[in-house]
């Protein structure tokens, strides 16, 4: 795979990524939720950047968790030129491709969402508004509202622990960098045996 064809993928991921949270931004408030089929749904809500929504504690907290993004993204960075450099597999170019559109699509939520929105509560966030954004630099909050609720219901009750229990199959609020970055580990999973090698003895 090429650098211009790696450029491409992710710009392709980026442009999908930020028109979806844009879009849901400034039509949907926060909470508000649409039922696409039975089994999928848009559903607006943001978190602070972690997996499964979670925050690190303090007031720096967020902060911490922007700025090890950036170093992550440059290490991501790297990573993608050396393999392109050495022509390693297609496979893992277009993973290494995927999972560096996933990082920049979430951390341009965290950079800048605060600065160029206001806030979703109870209503739907403006563009740029003249009182200013919800928060500063590095405070802003990722931008989640793809849900697929497969399996909703009561679980047996013979079921350990969870038996008798509301239970939701997948209950995840994710976003398309969450997707790159998910495809991309999923590709390295299932060929790597040809993606790494084992060196002869």
């Amino acid at each position: 795979m090429t650098l211009k064809k790696s450029i491409f993928l992710i710009l392709i991921v980026l442009i999908i990524d930020q028109w979806s949270k844009i879009y849901i931004k400034t039509h949907f408030q926060l909470g508000e939720s649409i039922e696409v089929f039975k089994w999928f749904k848009i559903h607006f809500v943001e978190n602070e950047g972690m997996a499964w929504g979670k925050k690190i504690p303090g007031d720096y907290g967020k902060l911490f968790l922007s700025i090890f993004r950036l170093v992550a993204i440059t290490g991501i960075g790297y990573w993608l030129w050396d393999s392109l450099r050495k022509k390693s597999s297609s496979i893992l170019i277009v993973s290494i491709a995927l999972i560096f559109a996933g990082a920049v699509g979430n951390i341009i939520d965290s950079l800048v969402y605060g600065l160029i929105f206001d806030h979703s509560h109870g209503q739907i966030a403006t563009f740029l508004p003249e009182s200013g954004g919800y928060a500063s630099l590095f405070y802003g909050k990722v931008v989640d509202m793809l849900y697929f609720p497969i399996w909703e219901g009561i679980l047996p009750s013979w079921i350990p622990v969870f038996g008798g229990k509301h239970f939701t199959f997948f209950n995840a609020i994710f976003n398309v960098a969450d997707s790159a970055i998910s495809i991309a580990v999923m590709l390295l999973i299932l060929f790597n045996k040809s993606v790494f090698p084992k060196e002869e003895a």
